[in-house]
């Protein structure tokens, strides 16, 4: 085995490496579609993986093959599928698709219509995938609840059952779970018990389920909000109050971040005769707001090959012409950049700095 495998990758170019990591990315999906399909022949033929002395398909992959129990379960759900549309194969070897979406997907394929899904399925990303389930299932709206959370116990667990000792409760058990750590048994004394996510889920056409856990204060004022609009709201649908509270902090932090404002006129008085755009790196609030919206609120940095970033967090104002090579500060001169291509761009103009992007070259937070 070689173990310089890092000095290796290290030592190539530019180019080359990038070059090697899309080919090493094709050889894993090929061989994560290879490795499925001997699971969904090895799912045929129980006796094999018994003789060695495993009692399920889940236990042979989690302890023969190493497998961590969610990418076990992700594994046989696909091998389960494919040996009903082989195509499924395919797909996932040339990354059209990936186990997860099969996952997601599996439950809802059909004779008649997996052809129509998975070719929509296509290339879509997980949280495009969860839309589709949504319109294939639709399930109607969670009732409005609020309760107070447990409070922690610690817990020992003498005796733990195995989690997901068979492979169908392996497969209910990772299409249930949201995280990993809900596979995996409580043994001993839990001081801090895990942290779960925020759930946003999709559960029909533009529906989603919210669920968070909020603080003692933000209680009291959830519950003053819905005394006080007890006419508009009667009955004081929670769902229906965070909407408007949504659209009041979405209306505040905009105008804050991009100068958002009723006013067309620049919130900064300019004086007669001068022009600020030009004189100052600072962007005007009436150029931000024409930039955010011309460039939709995300990183509009485009690659030679033709790929925009996706990014739409940490985003900034950036100087094409850089403002101290007499950029101006105009909304032909201004773009939105994340902060990995603003300072990237950055570079390419000046050059490296003690390992970093010059100051003479700033960023301005959007």
């Amino acid at each position: 085995m070689n173990t310089n495998m890092l000095a290796v990758a290290s030592s190539l170019s530019d180019h080359d490496l990038l070059d090697r990591i899309a080919t090493l990315a094709g050889k894993e999906r090929e061989a994560s579609a290879e490795l499925v399909a001997h699971l969904a022949a090895l799912d045929e033929r129980p006796s094999l993986y018994a003789a060695h002395g495993f009692g399920s398909l889940f236990n042979y992959c989690t302890e023969a093959l190493c497998l961590s129990e969610d990418a076990a379960c992700n594994r046989i759900i696909a091998a389960r599928a494919c040996r009903r549309f082989p195509v499924i194969l395919e797909l996932l070897a040339c990354g059209a698709m990936s186990l997860t979406s099969v996952r997601l997907l599996h439950r809802h394929l059909t004779p008649e219509n997996h052809q129509d899904i998975l070719a929509r399925a296509g290339g879509r990303s997980r949280r495009k995938i969860e839309a589709l389930v949504a319109e294939l299932a639709p399930r109607p709206d969670v009732a409005t609840s609020v309760r107070k959370v447990p409070t922690p116990v610690r817990t020992l667990a003498l005796d733990p059952v195995p989690v997901a000792a068979t492979p169908r409760a392996a497969e209910t058990a990772v299409s249930a779970a949201t995280d990993v750590s809900d596979l995996r048994p409580v043994v001993g004394p839990t001081p801090h018990p895990p942290t779960r996510r925020p759930i946003i889920e999709n559960t029909a056409p533009e529906r989603y389920r919210v669920q968070f856990t909020i603080g003692e204060e933000s209680h009291d004022r959830l519950r003053r909000l819905q005394a006080l609009l007890r006419r508009e709201i009667p009955d004081g649908d929670a769902g229906v109050i965070v909407e408007r509270a949504l659209a009041l902090l979405l209306e505040k932090v905009e105008r804050a971040k991009v100068g958002g404002s009723t006013n067309p006129q620049n919130a900064r008085s300019i004086r007669p005769g001068t022009d600020k755009s030009s004189s100052s790196r600072d962007v005007a609030r009436k150029e931000k707001r024409t930039v955010w919206s011309r460039d939709g609120g995300q990183c509009a940095f485009v690659s030679a090959d033709g790929h925009r970033c996706t990014e739409r967090a940490f985003l900034e104002f950036h100087h094409v012409q850089p403002y101290a090579l007499g950029g101006p500060a105009t909304a032909e001169n201004i773009s939105l950049r994340c902060r990995r291509h603003n300072q990237y761009e950055a570079v390419l103009v000046f050059g490296q700095v003690g390992g970093r992007a010059p100051d003479t070259y700033p960023s301005q937070d959007g």
